[in-house]
């Protein structure tokens, strides 16, 4: 009897239950056409793939992000009112240095005017009327010979200090290399030259020798065509530059004035934009920025138009007047200077004029700078606006009249031979001498200019004291302005906390 094994295993060919199969051969891919088993070693693991990191954005600028939390901030009704506030404390600031900065510029051009370029264009007049002065006191002492008297001697020498006094006042105040500063330095040249002619002319003179009025001659050429031209371009010179600070000081502040009115529009509307919101009709701190703006503004237009005043009223009854009688002065010594020359040169020099007549080249030079004289004094007249300006004008006038009729009478006797008698009635000799005339008008002249020169001092100080303070006011009024206009919006703020 056969019996069944107790052994619970299956057969050797028959799959264990449950144990999976395994392929005893791998499968081929289709494409492969050998039937070479492959290797029943496992391949080795793939190696983990990386995960793709999508690039980073680029940073942002500070002003896109400022912009974007700005604009976040502009929707809502806080963030408005901040926007707000901040612009209008802006806009008041700049207000308030704009008006500072161009009011310290218009103040500092008023008082360029009153101690500065007036100054040096009276100081320039001075220079040419000393150098005039000391030409006519040379030939006026040359005339007289051995008769010159101590005093006439003395003109002479004052003119020529002054002149160089005044020169070097003018080449300290000139920048270097401009056209004043040439000038200045070809006078200062050629004043010591001058002055070594004349006195070669008078020492010869004295001696009795004829060559001194060939030197006398040569110092009046160089004084008649070489100084007086530079101290006449230097006179215009300074007189351009004083009008340059009359401009500048006149101007009206435009960019001021129309950013103030920009400003209280911004104010006014921000706070009907607050009534409109709360029906609360004032804000204080809204309604103090808006009057320090209105009191900045109203002090800004006040205070140029007074200034603007006060300087046209110096230049129309000052400046004009002063360059008018410096002219009508400098024609009075000219006029002397030709007078003595004419005697001086006996008719040595002539003149050929348009007609072809032949005259005497002072005694024509004479006749030109006496009528300049009577045409100045009669413009000097008609620009004085007080009696006390009138008067002094009005005697010049009365002392040149008297001055041609006793001038008349010396010709008369230089044409007719008598030398000894035309140089007695024009250098003092004589009863009725030219010089007195010469000196009164010349007096009467320097009262008229010091006149003048105190109503200009006068009108330039009241126009540039009109400025006064109101850099620094308009400065602390917009500071006042800002805080107001941060502290209204700040109390409209604080009720949304």
């Amino acid at each position: 009897m056969t019996q069944t094994p107790n052994s619970s295993a299956p057969p050797e060919n028959t799959p264990a239950q449950g144990a999976p199969t395994m392929q005893s051969v791998p499968p081929q891919s289709p494409d492969n056409t050998s039937h070479t088993p492959t290797s029943t070693t496992p391949a080795a693991p793939a190696a983990p793939t990386t995960p793709t990191t999508p690039p980073a954005e680029p940073r942002r600028t500070a002003f896109a992000e400022g912009f974007d939390q700005l604009r976040t901030a502009a929707t809502t009704e806080p963030g408005r009112l901040r926007i707000i506030g901040a612009f209008l404390a802006l806009l008041v600031v700049a207000f308030g240095s704009i008006a500072a900065w161009q009011m310290t510029e218009r103040a500092a051009a008023a008082d360029d005017v009153l101690n500065r370029s007036q100054p040096l264009t009276s100081d320039a007049a001075d220079i040419y009327r000393s150098l005039a002065d000391a030409n006519t006191a040379a030939a006026s002492g040359y005339l007289a010979g051995l008769q010159e008297k101590p005093a006439m001697r003395e003109g002479y020498e004052r003119d020529i200090r002054t002149a160089a006094a005044k020169l070097v006042t003018a080449a300290a105040n000139s920048e270097s290399g401009s056209t004043s500063a040439n000038t200045i330095a070809e006078l200062s040249r050629l004043l010591p030259e001058y002055k070594g002619l004349v006195e070669t002319a008078r020492a010869n003179n004295r001696q009795g020798y004829p060559v001194g009025g060939a030197y006398l001659r040569a110092a009046n050429e160089m004084m008649q065509q070489r100084m007086l031209p530079a101290a006449q371009k230097l006179h215009e010179t300074e007189n351009e530059r004083l009008r340059a600070d009359y401009a500048d000081a006149k101007s009206f502040p435009w960019a001021a004035a129309g950013l103030g009115v920009l400003v209280l529009a911004a104010l006014v509307w921000a706070q009907r934009r607050n009534y409109r919101r709360t029906n609360r009709v004032l804000n204080h701190g809204l309604v103090t920025a808006t009057a320090a703006a209105t009191v900045v503004l109203l002090w800004l237009a006040v205070g140029q138009v007074v200034a603007r005043a006060g300087l046209n009223d110096s230049y129309d009854h000052g400046v004009r007047s002063l360059n008018v009688l410096h002219e009508a002065r400098i024609a009075s010594l000219t006029a002397r200077s030709d007078e003595n020359l004419t005697l001086v040169r006996r008719g040595a020099d002539t003149r050929t004029l348009a007609d072809d007549t032949v005259v005497d080249a002072y005694e024509w030079g004479y006749d030109k700078e006496i009528g300049d004289l009577a045409k100045a004094l009669t413009r000097a007249a008609d620009l004085a606006d007080d009696t006390a300006g009138k008067k002094p004008v009005q005697d010049a006038n009365g002392f040149m009249k008297i001055w041609k009729d006793r001038h008349d009478l010396a010709r008369d006797d230089n044409d007719s031979g008598n030398y000894q008698a035309a140089r007695d009635r024009v250098i003092g000799a004589a009863k009725e001498p030219t010089s007195v005339c010469f000196d009164n008008v010349d007096k009467a002249l320097a009262t008229a200019l010091t006149h003048e020169q105190n109503e200009f001092r006068q009108a330039a100080g009241d126009g540039r004291d009109s400025l006064t303070g109101l850099p620094t006011g308009a400065a602390v009024l917009a500071v006042l302005g800002a805080a107001g206009a941060v502290l209204g919006i700040g109390r409209r703020l604080s009720e949304y906390r």
